[in-house]
């Protein structure tokens, strides 16, 4: 779906604004933002960073994390910063961190020094 300007005041953005979304792992954005957009294969794209193959399926398929070496390859392919790619993956584990802590971590009192 298309977004525009004249469309915007009929979209529903609560999901967004109340913080409702599912976090998204960074191999959903690499196959859907990445690969399909410009028709490179799973195969091609592994070939031409010089990694496994099964890496590389494993984190199209949210089974592995993407690792610093994994992340700067990408990057260089992509044109993409040398941060993007990590970052994507440490957003996307502190989102799952947080979820999993549910109020364990409201519970926690923020140190204050005296003053």
């Amino acid at each position: 779906m298309s977004l525009t300007v004249e469309s915007l005041h009929e979209c529903d953005f609560s999901d967004v604004a109340e913080g409702d979304l599912s976090p998204v792992p960074p191999g959903e954005i690499l196959a859907h933002e990445f690969l399909e957009p410009l028709a490179i294969t799973p195969y091609r794209l592994a070939k031409s960073i010089g990694v496994p193959q099964q890496r590389l399926g494993e984190i199209l398929a949210g089974r592995r994390s993407v690792t610093a070496d994994t992340g700067l390859r990408l990057s260089r392919f992509f044109g993409t910063s040398d941060g993007f790619w990590i970052g994507l993956q440490a957003d996307y584990d502190m989102a799952k961190a947080r979820a999993s802590m549910g109020d364990a971590l409201d519970r926690i009192t923020p140190f204050r020094r005296a003053a």
